[in-house]
């Protein structure tokens, strides 16, 4: 799809990706881009409409898409990574209920609401922020690994419920991003620019899914090799 000329919602959007993928639209031409935050406040970016969203707020989300009524393009990239916690223990159990209402819970909500918008203007797009981790669980990203697991699966249904309006629904997959999120952790990372403009490249192509970075298509990739090496904590 063209982003020349269109309005486009980004959520978090007032720092790291969220921030890069509201640059890049401006970029591409977008005519509109609101950036979705918690507290308004904090979106300093010159050329974009400030807006309070926070994406588990019911309240929120029906204010915003009320007031938005000239959205074309929905990215969820709002989500919160708890990671170093067991799923026995009762802080990863916490950890997880908190990254299924933002996660997953959130995407639902803010898609829920928009889809009736972007219909209204001709089909619009979807694009929701996954991750490698959708498709494999490490020690100690259990809870995170599940929610962005669930997120995926929610991605393919939202797909399948929103083809007949023309709606195009973009999974997005990346392993580290050089972001607040991830800056206490050990590994390559690939910068929010970097992976935002891919995204845009993916959804002006039509592509559902953007594998975003090296990483997340060496892991896919590695999905047909037999024993699987994604298997952690088997047995011999």
């Amino acid at each position: 799809m063209k982003i020349q000329g269109k309005t486009a919602l980004v959520t978090g959007a007032n720092r790291g990706l969220g921030l890069a993928y509201a640059k890049a639209l401006l970029a591409a031409g977008a005519a509109k881009v609101y950036a979705g935050a918690r507290d308004p406040s904090t979106v300093t970016q010159p050329g974009v409409v400030p807006v309070k969203l926070d994406v588990t707020s019911l309240d929120d989300v029906a204010k915003a898409a009320a007031q938005l009524s000239d959205v074309d393009i929905v990215i969820n990239n709002a989500g919160i990574a708890l990671t170093g916690t067991n799923l026995l223990e009762d802080e990863g159990a916490k950890n997880l209920r908190a990254q299924l209402d933002t996660n997953v819970w959130g995407i639902l909500n803010v898609s829920r609401a928009f889809a009736p918008v972007l219909r209204a203007n001709g089909g619009g797009a979807i694009v929701n922020m996954l991750s490698v981790l959708s498709w494999l669980s490490l020690p100690r990203t259990a809870t995170y690994s599940i929610s962005k697991a669930a997120a995926w699966a929610l991605t393919n249904g939202l797909r399948n419920d929103l083809r007949n309006q023309g709606t195009l629904v973009v999974g997005v997959h990346a392993g580290l991003i050089d972001t607040d999120m991830a800056k206490n952790l050990e590994g390559p990372k690939t910068s929010a620019d970097d992976i935002a403009q891919r995204v845009i490249e993916g959804l002006q192509n039509g592509d559902e899914e953007v594998l975003a970075d090296a990483i997340s298509q060496n892991v896919k990739a590695g999905f047909g090799v037999s024993p699987s090496p994604y298997l952690v904590g088997q047995r011999d």
